[in-house]
């Protein structure tokens, strides 16, 4: 059975590895300590397809030490432990340690990862973990401190570009088959800098065109791959998106952030990756309840009756039809002015209560139901607004130890303008501080 492109292709050296030149390239950190034939445990973090296994396959070959690999979907406890006593036995007096390669080890359950610590603090094996998710997310603290963390990013379109020309002129088989790139940018755009789902997509072309690789046959003229090409091959959705991991963190801030700096194109296009890559109606419409009470606040009041509106509506209707009113109140949002006043002023509320403690509650704001309340003071002197000119008298709400105290501070957008204006002219210089 022939095996996958991207198998074929995976390379064997640093010289063949394409790509995180910040890592491996000429005087580089982990190129320095590969150089210098001695590692320390690491975290490979990085998104899919950009060569973290690859890297830790190469690393034990250039160190000539045993190398064992786990995967964090079908491996247990049980087969830690087999693993770190095997390379106990085998390990000879002053011989680097033995290679532990731990793939998606954000998939390790607490158990799994407290019974590396020990192999991994004595140096029994050097731990290299590889993980798509964030490890401060996913990985134990004791464990994550014991090792360093390399951040590896995704290909960039002249990685790709070579890995491609690669694939074509130096693959066993796709050297046979006289194939001509005239176009790239629907691989490079499916691709989504994952290497291996590039290699994926242009065996698929291939094979689709030109027959089964591996057979044998030739072609006397040669294999011209468009755009078009691609397009027809591929019936699945492309889109790099995982609902459970960090990517799905990247878009919604993208996203809130979007709205926050009113870019409604921007919003719109976040939102349009987030509903194609699958993601919960409900999880899109409460962001959008929490930003119009954080960032549009008082400066529009409507934005959060809108977004709240959307938010029934996606209850109501789900896909794909919320899509419009979820789009509309993006919109909505990402066009209003903006003001986090209130959003600050609870948090300085918050903070000031932590700082101080529980302070008493003036005597003349007390709530009076039974003669003895009445008769040690609660109410006494309270002043019923509504009973003066405006609806409005100067009195302490505060606790008299913080009654110079100042929490909300007004923004000036056209609507809070109005508010602040209003309390400027109830409190006078308390205000106008």
């Amino acid at each position: 059975m022939t095996e996958p492109l991207a198998e074929r292709l995976r390379p064997r050296s640093l010289d063949d590895y394409i790509g995180q030149q910040h890592l491996v390239g000429e005087g580089a950190v982990l190129r320095k300590m590969i150089d210098a034939g001695r590692i320390s445990s690491f975290i490979l973090w990085g998104p899919p397809g950009v060569g973290k296994t690859t890297l830790a396959q190469i690393i034990a070959h250039r160190l000539e030490t045993p190398f064992y690999t786990l995967s964090a979907v079908t491996s247990g406890v049980k087969d830690v432990r087999d693993v770190i006593e095997r390379a106990q036995k085998g390990r000879f007096f002053n011989e680097a340690s033995p290679i532990l390669f731990i793939d998606e080890i954000h998939r390790f359950s607490k158990s799994q990862q407290d019974s590396l610590l020990g192999a991994v603090e004595k140096g029994v094996v050097t731990l290299i973990g590889a993980t798509t998710e964030n490890p401060s997310f996913e990985v134990i603290r004791p464990l994550l401190s014991r090792c360093q963390l390399y951040v590896l990013k995704s290909l960039e379109k002249d990685d790709l570009l070579s890995l491609l020309h690669r694939a074509i002129t130096q693959d066993i088989y796709l050297k046979e088959q006289k194939i001509e790139l005239k176009e790239t940018g629907a691989m490079l755009r499916y691709s989504g800098g994952d290497a291996r789902k590039l290699l994926n997509i242009l065996e698929l072309v291939v094979e689709s065109y030109s027959g089964t690789i591996g057979s044998g046959s030739t072609k006397e003229s040669s294999l011209v791959i468009t755009d078009e090409m691609v397009e027809q091959c591929l019936q699945q959705n492309p889109l790099a998106y995982d609902k459970d991991g960090e990517m799905h963190y990247d878009i919604i801030s993208a996203f809130i952030k979007s709205i926050r700096g009113s870019d409604p194109d921007a919003a719109l296009y976040w939102m349009a990756r987030m509903i194609e890559g699958g993601e919960d109606p409900q999880f899109i419409a409460r962001r959008l309840v929490i930003s119009a009470s954080e960032d549009i606040g008082l400066a529009n009041p409507n934005a959060l009756l809108l977004a709240n509106a959307a938010f029934d509506t996606v209850m109501k209707i789900g896909w794909p039809e919320a899509r419009i009113a979820l789009a509309e109140a993006a919109v909505y949002l990402a066009t209003s002015p903006k003001s986090n006043s209130a959003y600050l002023g609870i948090d300085s509320a918050l903070a000031l209560v932590r700082n101080t403690g529980n302070q008493p509650v003036p005597l003349h704001l007390r709530n009076a139901p039974t003669k003895l309340m009445k008769d040690l003071g609660y109410s006494d002197g309270y002043k019923y607004p509504h009973d003066f000119p405006g609806h409005f008298t100067p009195q302490q709400y505060m606790p008299d130890a913080l009654q110079n105290e100042r929490l909300w501070h007004g923004q000036h957008s056209p609507s809070e303008q109005k508010l602040y204006e209003r309390m400027v002219n109830y409190w006078g210089s308390r205000y106008e501080k």
